[in-house]
């Protein structure tokens, strides 16, 4: 298996362990992670403290294992395909686990991952044309923000957090506007590529 390919697969365990990390009661098996108070009123659960971490690791494998295989030219459908699933499975997956527990609004998954949802049936379709889709640069820009933002509210939002400013979810909420916005751009240029019409 190709270097590129391995990182894929890692960033699908790192995701997997991120997401049994926050979603299982440990407390039920009698294991506690420590906390401690920042300011005496930010308190801080050592736990979304080691799963930032590994998103931070995760997120740097997804930008290695693209950039590895492009210098390479290693680019294998294979590869492809677990590239869009091991950021599916680590954006959106962490993503509903953040709504569930209350730090973000529900609204931003639905929406994401509706998005995808999209996104892919129009890439599929394409290829069935003969057609490749490719992410334009919005696409791009938005995984940065969202990335960026999960990172920091894994993080408790610090340092900002100190100050009362809100900046993992303003970086969350532009991601989720610019993820309406690539996929208003990526429909336009399906259109043009597939000349697909409605009858």
């Amino acid at each position: 298996m190709s270097l590129p390919n391995k990182l894929t697969i890692s960033r699908i365990v790192l995701a997997a362990i991120i997401l049994l990390l926050l979603l299982i009661p440990w407390q039920d098996f009698g294991i506690t992670f420590p906390t401690f108070y920042l300011m005496g009123r930010i308190v801080v659960d050592f736990k979304y403290l080691i799963a930032g971490f590994l998103f931070v690791i995760a997120s740097v494998t997804d930008y290695l294992d693209g950039a590895i295989a492009r210098k390479e030219k290693s680019t294998t459908d294979f590869g492809s395909t677990m590239d869009a699933i091991a950021d599916k499975v680590l954006v959106n997956g962490i993503l509903i686990v953040l709504a569930y527990q209350g730090f973000i609004n529900i609204i931003i998954p639905v929406i994401i991952v509706t998005r995808d949802i999209v996104i892919d049936s129009l890439r599929i379709l394409a290829a069935k044309k003969g057609k490749i889709m490719k992410a334009g640069k919005w696409g791009k820009l938005k995984t940065i923000f969202m990335l960026t933002g999960i990172s920091l509210m894994l993080f408790y939002n610090l340092p900002f957090e100190i100050w009362n400013i809100y900046v993992a979810e303003m970086l969350i909420d532009i991601a989720t506007i610019l993820s309406i916005i690539s996929a208003i751009l990526y429909y336009r240029e399906w259109q043009e590529k597939v000349n697909f019409k409605i009858d």
